[in-house]
C-alpha cells in the first residue's frame, strides 16, 4: 500500500473505532499499519520482529491482543490456510471475504461477491449452520505467475 492510501487506511480505521466507541491504540495502529504496508500476508510473530525496530521489548500477548481487537473490529483479516493476516481493503460494512492467494509468489486478493456470500449464507440455513467468520480462501495461481510461465 501506497503512502496516500496507507493514511487513508488509518485515518479511517481511526474514524471508525471512534465512531464504536473504541480505542485505535498506538500498538494496535502500529500493528494495522505493519499489515497494511506489506506486499505479503504477516503472521504473529512476522509482525512481532517487525515491531521490535519500532518498540522496545513487544511481547506475543500484545501481538495477538491487538490482532484480536483489530479482526473484531473488521479492520483485518484472518487467512487461516497461512496462519497469517491482511489489512482490510473496505472495513467500512461487515461483509464475508473471499481471498484470492497465490501459492506461488504469496501474494493475496480480496474480493466481496456478495452472491459468493448470498450461497454460503443458504448453505449453512439449510443444515442450521452459523457462520462466525465468513471468509473463504481460493489458493491458485495468479495472473502474473501464469504469465511468467507461458512466457
Amino acid at each position: 500500500m501506497h503512502n496516500p492510501e496507507l493514511t487513508q487506511v488509518l485515518e479511517q480505521a481511526e474514524a471508525l473505532c471512534v465512531e464504536r466507541g473504541v480505542r485505535l491504540t498506538d500498538q494496535r495502529k502500529t500493528v494495522l499499519r505493519l499489515l497494511c504496508e506489506s506486499d505479503k500476508p504477516l503472521s504473529a510473530y512476522e509482525l512481532l520482529d517487525r515491531m521490535r525496530n519500532l518498540i522496545k521489548n513487544p511481547a506475543p500477548p500484545t501481538v495477538y491482543r491487538a490482532l484480536d481487537f483489530l479482526l473484531e473490529q473488521g479492520l483485518v483479516h484472518k487467512l487461516e490456510s497461512l496462519h497469517a493476516y491482511v489489512g482490510c481493503t473496505h472495513p467500512d460494512h461487515p461483509h464475508a471475504s473471499q481471498f484470492l492467494i497465490c501459492d506461488e509468489c504469496g501474494e493475496v486478493a480480496e474480493v466481496e461477491d456478495p452472491s459468493v456470500s448470498t450461497s454460503l449464507k443458504a448453505a449453512g440455513k439449510a443444515v442450521g449452520f452459523r457462520t462466525k467468520r465468513p471468509v473463504v480462501e481460493l489458493l491458485g495461481t495468479c495472473a502474473q505467475c501464469i504469465e511468467k510461465r507461458d512466457e
